[in-house]
């Protein structure tokens, strides 16, 4: 009995031990991180994740790859970089806006073309992005609010864009390439003025001027260069024409040949 007594013992201690150790393990189980100042929920069965005015200064690097709504809005993000949500293969809504987004790698929105089915870059400071940022994007975006220069190559930009129909009167023309433009609405000046072919005339009429000055200054040497030449000839044949006459007729055969 003595022994039975204490094997029951030993026994139920192990076991309460295993079962502290379970209990524990599950109760310091590590969560799922998020980037500072983020916060996820869900809703409508969509995982979203918001780091709004969280105080970034660039793209988080820790976002969970099966985030289907992403807000990064009211922050200071200057710049994306290449690849910038490479790692997020279900994002659908992309909400940049109200950052400081000054420039766009060319390859920044690299693998989002499939899913991706809005992205809001409003109140930024772009002033000219290149259209291949855009290349194979279906989602419907949002430009309005920043200080656009408004060119042909923005022309071509929105040419290949989905613009949100709500914020087209936004894209307002901060500059362009002629002064009266500034201050318009973009699409309001692509309607009665073709920005590409006021470009291709200023750039005709820019090579037709450069090609002039170089003509006039070739004109202008041959010219001098004549004259110059006609000068030291006749300095030379005055010259001859005060040598005595024997020394003038051994002379006047190499006066000829240089004028010539």
């Amino acid at each position: 009995m003595p022994f039975l007594d204490w094997y029951l013992r030993r026994s139920l201690a192990t076991w309460l031990l295993l079962h502290s150790l379970v209990l524990m393990s599950l109760c310091f189980q590590p969560a799922t991180t998020f980037p500072k100042g983020c916060h996820s929920s869900q809703e409508d069965g969509y995982k979203i994740l918001r780091c709004s005015n969280a105080q970034l200064t660039e793209v988080p690097k820790d976002i969970p790859n099966d985030t289907n709504r992403l807000y990064l809005d009211f922050n200071q993000i200057p710049y994306l970089p290449s690849d910038a949500f490479r790692n997020l293969p279900v994002l659908m809504e992309l909400d940049l806006s109200h950052n400081s987004l000054g420039h766009l790698d060319v390859t920044a929105l690299k693998g989002l073309s499939d899913h991706l089915h809005s992205l809001d870059l409003s109140s930024n400071k772009l002033v000219s992005v290149n259209k291949e940022v855009f290349a194979n994007l279906k989602a419907r975006t949002n430009l309005s609010g920043n200080p656009w220069m408004c060119d042909c190559d923005l022309q071509e930009l929105i040419r290949m864009v989905e613009l949100d129909p709500s914020s087209s009167n936004g894209i307002v023309c901060a500059s362009s390439v002629l002064e009266e433009h500034a201050g318009k609405p973009f699409l309001q000046v692509v309607k009665d003025f073709d920005l590409c072919n006021a470009y291709k005339r200023t750039t005709d009429v820019a090579m037709l001027v450069t090609m002039f000055g170089w003509f006039a200054m070739v004109i202008s040497y041959l010219v001098y260069y004549v004259r110059q030449n006609q000068e030291d000839a006749r300095r030379h044949l005055e010259y001859l024409k005060s040598l005595p006459s024997k020394q003038r007729q051994n002379e006047e055969p190499s006066t000829l040949s240089t004028v010539v």
